[in-house]
């Protein structure tokens, strides 16, 4: 199957993960408030912009809704006399600019639900906690021994994916976990062979990957039921967080920065290595690893979600590894997230941005060395190492996994065939989404740098030193011909004499350089 003409029914083209950035273009006063037009522009491309009209009580709503993450937002304060004042309405433009600034930059906040719909109304204006509830509803009336709890309320990233406490009829103390989710831009496998592969999650045992209890799919979604863990996820474990709250509350602001036991890094670190080597070997496409898709079990870890790249979802840091042309493949996708999760696990938060220049002191120079080659400027660059690579690597190599559970996952030879095509595709989008960026990011700092103040004034140098340099050639070309005038009437010749010709003046025309 090669790239689809038409969309599989039920495929979101929308990929949530590709930033969105906001700017006020202008304000107008009504009667009794100011209304603020906003250009929002999807990625790079101008033409997928549209404008937006919001109020400031608009974002008072807004800031308020965002309270749960805990973080100082730098939206301007109230105020009730003056406040349609052409200097006041100006200043608060430029407040109201900022605070867009900061929530479109914040990578949590700027894929939340909330900043979305804000920004972006018409893609975003389902309630898709309902739909979620629809369509396990329906799911329940021809498996009656399960029974929804509560709804597990924002405790995912994911707009589109959603999670419910379960529990066995007959078994009333047991706790399960439902996750539903659309199908994502990146779905590229036909609804029968991504139906008998979400099927097959059930019958995939390893030690670091966490048993999927029941999972089934239909042509527009799909639907998993996992054991419920009281613990959490590793990210649970580094920001001391509780796993049914919301996840702008647990990671937003964590209230403690602090990394885990060098131990515990070395320890994590090979388990999860261990099970993208699998993975990997198995050409089966994970591209999704990040500490809230890390279960912990005691001392083991054990990845989460490898439905994920079934369903077609964005890679919750897509917008960071589609700035690097070298990270292309799934494989190369999952060594830079993990080069995320090592810093993680080893500062308790994650780098203020990729790549990154220097490394903060860490527990070992070998965990440094990891990071190193997974999420600095040469590594982003020249391109990531191999999972093989990194458990070579001295942080890793002399860990002792106890295990004695034998990995189990077998896949038909046609859908490996269909896993791998599909791969492909997911592949061929990230490359021509990288081109695409590359391209503009050119093209900005060519235009940038042509139009910085340096440049005008070398252009306008240039521009006068050819200005005189012409007037220079203008002025010795008529010299020399007014020599030769002069020579020739001198000569004696029998030539009849003629006025000679008017001085041709040097030019004063000067050349401006484009501004």
């Amino acid at each position: 199957m090669a790239f689809m003409e038409k969309p599989p029914a039920g495929k979101v083209l929308l990929d949530d993960t590709v930033p969105l950035t906001a700017a006020i273009e202008a304000s107008q006063s009504l009667q009794s408030h100011t209304e603020y037009i906003i250009r929002v522009q999807r990625g790079i491309s101008v033409e997928n912009s549209w404008q937006i009209v919001r109020r400031y009580s608009d974002f008072d709503l807004l800031n308020n809704s965002l309270q749960i993450a805990g973080l100082s937002l730098p939206l301007p304060p109230k105020k009730l006399i003056g406040n349609m004042d052409r200097e006041f309405i100006a200043e608060r433009q430029k407040g109201l600019q900022n605070y867009l600034n900061v929530i479109t930059t914040n990578h949590i906040l700027s894929n939340c639900e909330l900043v979305k719909k804000f920004l972006d109304p018409n893609n975003y204006s389902a309630n898709y906690t309902e739909i979620a509830l629809q369509q396990v509803s329906m799911f329940f009336r021809s498996e009656p021994k399960w029974e929804v709890v509560e709804p597990l309320k924002d405790i995912g990233w994911r707009i589109r994916k959603k999670y419910f406490l379960m529990k066995i009829k007959n078994q009333p103390k047991e706790r399960l976990v439902l996750s539903w989710a659309d199908l994502g831009p990146d779905k590229y496998l036909s609804d029968k062979d991504f139906q008998c592969l979400i099927k097959l999650l059930p019958s995939c045992l390893h030690p670091y990957i966490y048993r999927v209890t029941f999972a089934t799919a239909n042509e527009s979604s799909t639907l998993l039921i996992r054991m419920f863990n009281e613990k959490g996820t590793l990210k649970d474990l580094i920001y001391k967080a509780k796993p049914k709250d919301p996840f702008l509350k647990k990671y937003c602001n964590p209230k403690k920065i602090q990394g885990l036991e060098l131990q515990q890094i070395k320890t994590y670190g090979r388990q999860i290595l261990e099970v993208l080597k699998f993975l990997h070997d198995k050409g089966f496409p994970y591209g999704h690893l990040h500490a809230s898709n890390v279960m912990l079990d005691g001392d083991t870890c054990r990845l989460l979600d490898l439905e994920n790249s079934l369903l077609g979802l964005p890679s919750f840091y897509r917008s960071y590894f589609s700035q690097f042309r070298k990270i292309n493949t799934l494989e190369s996708v999952d060594v830079h997230c993990f080069g995320h999760l090592l810093y993680e696990m080893t500062y308790g938060r994650p780098p203020d941005s990729v790549p990154v220049d220097s490394f903060p002191p860490a527990p070992s120079m070998a965990v440094v060395a990891v990071l190193e080659s997974t999420l600095s400027c040469e590594a982003c660059k020249n391109g990531m190492p191999t999972v093989s690579r990194l458990l070579q690597m001295p942080l890793f190599s002399d860990v002792l996994l106890t295990t004695s559970e034998k990995p189990q996952f077998k896949i038909p030879t046609k859908l490996k065939e269909a896993l791998r095509i599909a791969k492909e595709c997911i592949e061929k989008r990230l490359i021509e989404e990288q081109k695409q960026i590359h391209q503009h990011r050119r093209l900005t700092r060519a235009q940038s740098h042509h139009g910085s103040e340096e440049e005008r004034k070398k252009r306008k140098i240039l521009a006068r030193k050819k200005s005189k340099r012409s007037a220079l050639e203008n002025s010795e070309e008529h010299s020399a011909k007014y020599s030769n005038s002069n020579n020739s009437a001198g000569s004696g010749a029998s030539s009849p004499l003629t006025s000679p010709s008017s001085p041709t003046p040097p030019s004063t025309s000067v050349q401006h350089a484009p501004f």
